[in-house]
């Protein structure tokens, strides 16, 4: 390769590598848990709040959940999905963590970040009272 297409190759690639970056975000995602979102609802006195930030570029997923008032102490805690608002889903992402706030992070695949995006993955706290979900979410910009 001749000097001035070697130099427009490495323009156009540098170029390319500044695109990417500067493509890549940092999406914020939050839910309201409520007992009537439980499928099917429950009448739990207990609130809580998921709020999530995806990094784009390394699809790092950073998230805090927060809750109170539940019918006794939680069980467990997780994202669930991919699932429809009204449809139950499996576990896609356990908390490692059952006290309120409850932080972690995970790597996602491509497959689970397009989920998550389409609002299909939520937050759900589980109790003894509630052992199919106290409180849930669904995750949306």
């Amino acid at each position: 390769m001749n000097k001035p297409a070697c130099l427009m190759a490495t323009v156009a690639l540098a170029i390319g590598f500044g695109l990417t970056a500067a493509r890549a975000e940092m999406i914020t995602l939050k839910a309201d848990l409520k007992g009537s979102n439980e499928v099917p609802p429950n009448s739990s006195p207990g609130s809580g709040k998921a709020e999530a930030t995806l990094n784009t570029e390394t699809k790092v997923l950073t998230w805090t959940v927060t809750f109170k008032d539940l019918s006794g102490p939680p069980v467990g805690a997780h994202f669930h999905g991919p699932g429809e608002p009204g449809k139950n889903a499996g576990i896609v992402l356990p908390f490692k963590a059952l006290e309120s706030p409850i932080q972690g992070t995970a790597t996602l695949s491509d497959a689970q970040i397009g989920d998550l995006l389409a609002g299909k993955w939520y937050a759900n706290i589980h109790t003894a009272a509630n052992p199919g979900g106290e409180l849930r979410g669904n995750m949306a910009k």
